[in-house]
This record gives structure tokens, sequence and C-alpha cells, in this order.
């Protein structure tokens, strides 16, 4: 059962309550370049985005969030660190969500001017803790960054902005440790009811980080912990929200793309099996209806998981059988499998569309 949270806004993008789960990501483009960051979210959003972050580090920065935002057609989060000025101007270039840790913005009066800007405009703060900066104290307390001190951590910067009677709140626990994410989270979890920005931070390139990225929000999303995530990959972010999708279609919890179903082959498949696999996926990846499709190999579960499947194919010698909801619809060669698969899948698409 999914947590309860309170509900927010980023933009026209509902968080928490009974919002569906948002898949969130952040540009690696430099802000203050307005082009190659306005054709970074585009891209983003074509694969799926529904809210992006940016990174303002100084002032050229915050005077390019204008434009950016005037083009971008996702709701667009300022990540602040340190100069409160920084938030201030890029809630008047139009941002529609702030990350920032009111703690290490300066004075209490710096934050309060911030918080103030922020209720004028109806703008969300993401609290975000992440172990690799953690305050002193406690790291000094903890002896080093434990779930017990993010929670610490994170629940000081609530009250700092629950001081000042301000609750647009959104909470985000991050470490590049499995275990210590899903606990500090899991802690959390039990002694707030704001919204929780969820991800495995620092996870490691596409192959490494999305097997951990899925373990860690794999696992909290089955506690019902989650309204917003994000998977930190290194390499494009344009990968991170196509992970992100095939985390929450493997929980049932988002329906976005094509769901992918192919063996792992063993001696019996006679055709080649992960080329059409991987060609027809890599064809229809960004296919945006739900459709699934079975790439099997061989006669003993092909058939059935090919039946069962919107579309499939179960391969013989040579060949295969293509199947649509059930029904062969013809036996086809093996040079053709992945463009009759591809050919069919759009098909199905259009018929849908109309």
């Amino acid at each position: 059962m999914r947590r309860l949270t309170r509900k927010i806004h980023i933009g026209s993008v509902a968080i928490g309550g009974d919002a569906p789960i948002s898949v969130q990501s952040m540009c690696s483009s430099d802000t203050r370049d307005v082009a190659a960051t306005a054709a970074q979210i585009e891209s983003l959003a074509a694969a799926g985005c529904e809210i992006v972050r940016c990174a303002v580090p100084d002032n050229q920065a915050a005077a390019a969030l204008a434009p950016i935002c005037a083009q971008s057609r996702l709701p667009l989060i300022a990540d602040i660190h340190f100069d409160y000025r920084l938030a201030l101007k890029s809630l008047d270039a139009g941002v529609a969500g702030l990350r920032l840790n009111p703690g290490n913005i300066g004075a209490p009066w710096k934050v309060a001017e911030v918080v103030k800007a922020c209720a004028e405009r109806a703008v969300p703060i993401r609290i975000g803790v992440n172990s690799g900066s953690l305050e002193k104290e406690l790291l000094e307390k903890y002896g080093h960054p434990t779930a017990e001190a993010m929670v610490e951590s994170a629940l000081g910067h609530i009250r700092m902005l629950e001081e000042l009677d301000y609750r647009e709140i959104k909470v985000s626990l991050k470490s590049s440790d499995v275990r210590r994410t899903v606990d500090a989270y899991r802690l959390l979890a039990e002694q707030v009811d704001y919204p929780l920005h969820i991800g495995v931070t620092e996870a490691g390139t596409t192959w490494s980080g999305s097997i951990k990225s899925a373990v860690g929000l794999g696992a909290l999303l089955y506690d019902g912990i989650g309204d917003t995530l994000r998977v930190s990959l290194t390499g494009d972010p344009v990968e991170e929200v196509r992970v992100g999708w095939e985390i929450l279609k493997s929980l049932e919890l988002r329906e976005r793309g094509p769901v992918f179903i192919s063996c792992p082959t063993c001696g019996r498949c006679q055709i080649d099996l992960i080329e059409i696999a991987e060609e027809v996926e890599q064809r229809l990846h960004d296919l945006p209806c739900r459709i699934s499709i079975a790439v099997m190999g061989c006669v003993v579960n092909g058939p059935g998981e090919a039946r069962e499947a919107d579309l499939g194919i179960a391969g013989g010698r040579g060949e295969g059988l293509l199947f649509r909801k059930g029904e062969v619809l013809r036996k086809v060669p093996q040079a053709e499998l992945a463009d009759a698969l591809v050919e069919e899948a759009l098909r199905i698409a259009g018929e849908r569309r109309s």
C-alpha cells in the first residue's frame, strides 16, 4: 500500500497524495548555454521525463533560466547551494521549484527571504540531503554518514521551514550506498508526511547504476515509499528517464511504452534471438503507448508467452511464428522477424491512437 503524503505541485505536476509517481531527471548541460539546455530538456521530455532540474552555480546560470523556462514544456527546478540570492533570481526567472538545504544558505533572515518569495509564488522547496555533504557536527556525532545522521539532517532542515510556517516541502535522502539509502527513507517515512523524492545518488554508469537504482528504488517503491524518483547515472540523462520508467513499469505503478519479454536463450534456440530482441527494443523503446512484446526463442515456453503478449514471436529453425493477441498471423523468416515485429507494433499503436 502506497504511503499517503501531503500533495504539492511542481508547476502543473501534482506530487504526493493520490498523484502518480513522477519521473525526474537533471540536465547535464551547462545551464548558461540556453540553446543546449533547452534542447536537452526537449530530449528528456520526449523520453517521458516529467520534471527537470538544472544546476544554478552562478549569476550567469540564474540569468539563463528565464529563456530556458520560456522554452521548456517541463516544470523546471533550480538546484541552489550556498547563495540565497541565486534562489531569489531563479524564482524571478519563473522556476517551478527549488532544491536547496536551508541550513547551507546562511543566516536565518536569508532563509526567510527565500521562503517568503516561494510562498508568494506557490513554489515548493525540495530539501536534498546527500550523505556526501552532511553537516560536520552530524559526522562527529555519528562517526560517518549513517542513515540516522541523514534523517537528523533532514529533520533539522524541515524544522527551519516549518518555523517559518512553510510546508510546501519535498524531501530526499540520497546516498551512493543502497542499504543506507533505503534505511534512511524508511526511517524518515515513519516521522513525516511530506512527499519523498527517491534515488540512489552517484549510482554509477548506465550499466552498474541502473542495477543499483533498480534494487534501491524497487525496495522503496514496493514498500509504498516514493512520490518522485530520479535514476542518477553517469551518462546521457535520457537513459535515467528510460530506466526510471522501466522500474515503475516492472512494479505496475505506471504505464508508458512497450513491455519487453524475451527469453535468455539456450541450446534449443535456432534463431539469432539476442540480435532480434535488441534491435526490436532499440527501435521501439520510445513508442509512447503500452504494448507487451514477447521475443521468444523456442517451442517450449515461446508459444505460451507469445500468445499472452499483445505481440510476439516464437522461434523455430531459422524462422518464427508471429502472434498477435494469441492468434498466429504468419510464419516469418529469421531475417524479417525484427521488421515484422516493429511494423506490427506500429500498426497496433496507430490503431490505438485512432
